[in-house]
């Protein structure tokens, strides 16, 4: 019998530029003991489904939301693109838009083409957020969803989120905030992001990034089941007759795992989390500004930074795995498993190279 050769993961210790961590040994854990359970044909695999429905609740708790709707996805693509879907469905027009802020994720060009939808993308203001007139522009009787971010993946900015969901609210549209990587760093801050702090009708919140649950894990939620309801089709083959999510076929793993992150993490642990990240990302922030590196100010734990590209490149064959903006800016995302030697020892190199 021919051996199954034996492959070593890759090491976090110089991943600076991912959204994603390194799980919870109780998530990951929890993950391999439901691998293969298929929480998309709920009837046939409750126990996991059970579990879905206890995360989901969760979700809601993290997000401000008493009675959630909603499933566990692949991620904020998934999440996104059956936002669009649904507000597509609900609404009654030949010629749907979406509006959303140049920071918006790339999902929703995903989805802008999957689904047949015109997506408006509009400016952000000085401050890397979506900007208010431009939006209310954009909108028009044919908007069938507003989209706002609660964590944007170049800056770490939060979209001013009331204002964006009265403007939708106003036009006819829903509003839907794409938190996937925000979504369990806020709660700790003064932001307005979530249920609680406006009257928003979708999210995208994944349990695989902050929430330190395996890949894949990501969750969608709304606020009322007209919205789930939506994006139903018939399944006749299966025990259960109808399904909502888009992949159909999931591993009980993202699941379990993600549900285990959460009660083991929820809330003191994510905090305390929280505090760390953010303290290393004002740490980088100060040590490039003394540099003289222009830097934009980390919000939240992510820290962009002007680099020659002769310094970004040398540092990539120094093995560290950094990220470029959209403008060209070094990227780094202080995820849980950055340290603050790793931060050090990123340090020392660019002092190196730049010398």
């Amino acid at each position: 019998m021919q051996r199954v050769r034996r492959r070593t993961p890759q090491d976090f210790d110089r991943v600076l530029s991912s959204m994603c961590t390194v799980p919870h040994p109780d998530a990951q854990e929890e993950a391999v003991r439901f691998l293969s359970a298929n929480p998309g044909d709920p009837a046939t695999y409750q126990t996991v489904a059970e579990l879905e429905g206890e995360a989901v609740d969760l979700l809601g708790k993290i997000a401000g939301l008493d009675r959630p709707e909603g499933y566990l996805a692949s991620g904020g693509t998934e999440a996104n693109i059956q936002a669009v879907r649904a507000a597509r469905n609900l609404a009654e027009t030949d010629a749907p838009n979406i509006v959303a802020p140049e920071s918006a994720h790339f999902s929703l060009t995903k989805a802008a083409e999957v689904l047949d939808v015109e997506l408006r993308t509009v400016p952000v203001d000085d401050g890397y957020r979506a900007n208010l007139d431009a939006v209310s522009a954009a909108v028009d009787a044919d908007t069938v969803a507003v989209i706002g971010v609660a964590g944007t993946t170049e800056y770490g900015r939060v979209d001013p989120i009331p204002a964006l969901t009265e403007i939708a609210h106003d036009a006819g549209a829903k509003m839907h905030v794409d938190a996937s990587w925000g979504g369990f760093l806020l709660p700790f801050t003064d932001h307005e992001w979530s249920f609680a702090d406006a009257p928003i009708d979708s999210m995208a919140i994944d349990p695989h990034k902050c929430g330190q649950a395996p890949v894949p894990a990501g969750g969608f939620l709304a606020r009322d089941r007209e919205t789930v309801d939506a994006l139903a089709v018939d399944t006749p083959y299966l025990e259960t007759t109808s399904q909502a999510t888009l992949t159909g076929t999931r591993s009980g793993a993202g699941v379990a795992g993600a549900l285990a992150a959460m009660e083991a993490l929820w809330p003191a642990g994510y905090r305390a989390s929280y505090r760390d990240q953010q303290a290393n990302a004002d740490y980088l922030a100060g040590e490039f500004s003394a540099r003289g590196i222009d830097t934009v100010d980390p919000v939240l734990p992510l820290v962009a930074a002007s680099l020659a590209p002769s310094t970004f490149e040398a540092l990539r064959e120094a093995g560290w795995r950094i990220s470029r903006t959209a403008t060209g800016e070094l990227r780094i995302v202080c995820m849980p498993h950055v340290t603050r030697e790793a931060l050090a020892s990123f340090l020392a190199d660019l002092d190196r190279i730049r010398s």
